[in-house]
């Protein structure tokens, strides 16, 4: 089912609460700005794909480990490993165990991070308070060791106010450029297409649709 709790936010200052409501398909346009890629961003396939498609998830989120497990391999290998699809993955945090857990990712290294992000949406029930684990923190200490990151450095990432900022600035960014309440939210060339789990079949269309109003590469003069 559609997450539909407080989003929380974690500032380095002030714990900022807004409430979440359920949102479907919207024809929501952020604009070139929106689509600008940050130097920290974390993605995948080529950064000229024809294609742009963002993705906002949560680590606690089971709706987003579902559309990782289900959806995002036929993604990769039809679109992003072709050459058709630039893919941006940004977390937007549901509960404070989502910042936790993507200030642990940020200090991974950058090629390891999605790699982290998958262990996290696999292993949701060792650690997500979604399944009724009561200490968050413990779980998401065991799961850095399995990335190989000591429990000391675990809480050095957490409690790193500079990563806090960061987090929450993509969070507000996403929220005021597409209005972002749930996840996932998927983002096609600065268009919302949806929140909620994804079908393959209606992800495809969408993609295949933006595919054909792209512009055709330019060739080169011999």
């Amino acid at each position: 089912m559609l997450h539909q709790k407080s989003l929380i936010v974690v500032l380095a200052t002030v714990l900022a609460t807004a409430v979440l409501t359920a949102c479907g398909p919207s024809s929501t346009q952020g604009g070139e700005e929106a689509l600008k890629i940050a130097p920290d961003d974390h993605t995948l396939g080529s950064p000229t794909a024809p294609v742009t498609l963002i993705e906002y998830a949560a680590p606690s989120c089971p709706v987003c480990a579902a559309f990782d497990e289900q959806v995002f391999p036929q993604l990769k290998s039809t679109y992003i490993d072709t050459g058709k699809v630039h893919y941006v993955f940004r977390v937007f945090p549901l509960r404070p165990a989502d910042g936790a857990a993507e200030a642990i990712a940020r200090c991974l290294p950058k090629d390891s991070y999605m790699d982290f992000i998958q262990l996290l949406f696999r292993r949701q029930a060792d650690w997500d308070p979604e399944f009724g684990v009561q200490d968050a923190h413990a779980g998401l200490l065991q799961i850095a060791h399995v990335a190989g990151i000591s429990s000391e450095k675990a809480d050095q990432c957490i409690q790193d106010k500079d990563k806090q900022k960061r987090i929450n600035e993509i969070a507000a960014a996403g929220a005021a450029q597409f209005q972002i309440s749930a996840t996932p939210t998927v983002i096609i060339d600065g268009k919302v297409q949806a929140s909620g789990f994804i079908p393959w079949d209606q992800l495809q269309k969408s993609i295949e649709d933006a595919l054909k109003k792209a512009p055709a590469p330019s060739s080169t003069p011999h």
